[in-house]
């Protein structure tokens, strides 16, 4: 696995089609993200990689402040910028209660329900997807993207339910103005 990773380095999605780049989620950046697992920029924990390399596949525990008084709804998303793909693998996309300020780790696990927080598709299956690079490929960058919406995600673009919509139809879903948004970006490598 380690040639196809070295076969691919210099291959990666990039920051272009960031959920954090897209017109309707554009927005001051006045949320703190933060998260008590990794520093800004850190290494992601073991724990909360995935299963294929070695981790638990457990969400990080993630907390926020600035949220605006009139947010209908946070959505979160978190995106791999350096996947060999055309856009950034989304490892996890979320409709928060604007009442939420902080989420524990294994919130965002679809076998776990938390109240207030709806879990959407992944890339791949529902809920978070820790991350798990192809060996070789280098250090991979992991977008924790969380936006204050004046008006709630009801419905997907294409006219899929949330439930069964991939995640660019629920992110074309979301109409602005955002409020408020933030980031926190994590590392992992394997």
């Amino acid at each position: 696995m380690a040639i196809l990773g070295t076969l691919l380095k210099n291959r990666r999605a990039g920051e272009a089609k960031l959920a954090w780049n897209l017109p309707a989620l554009a927005g001051p950046q006045t949320l703190g993200l933060r998260s008590g697992d990794f520093v800004p920029d850190g290494t992601i924990p073991l724990a909360n990689a995935g299963r294929r390399a070695g981790g638990q596949n457990l969400s990080p525990a993630l907390s926020w402040t600035g949220t605006p008084e009139d947010t209908a709804q946070l959505l979160l998303v978190v995106e791999d910028i350096d996947a060999p793909t055309s856009s950034p693998f989304v490892h996890c996309v979320a409709l928060i209660d604007p009442g939420l300020d902080a989420l524990p780790a294994g919130a965002l696990n679809a076998e776990r329900g938390t109240p207030g927080v709806q879990v959407l598709r992944s890339g791949m299956g529902r809920g978070y997807l820790g991350p798990e690079p192809i060996k070789g490929h280098g250090v991979h960058r992991y977008v924790f993207q969380i936006f204050a919406l004046r008006t709630a995600v009801t419905a997907a673009g294409g006219g899929a339910t949330l439930d069964s919509a991939r995640p660019r139809a629920v992110l074309a879903g979301a109409n602005g103005p955002v409020l408020a948004r933030g980031r926190l970006d994590g590392r992992y490598a394997r």
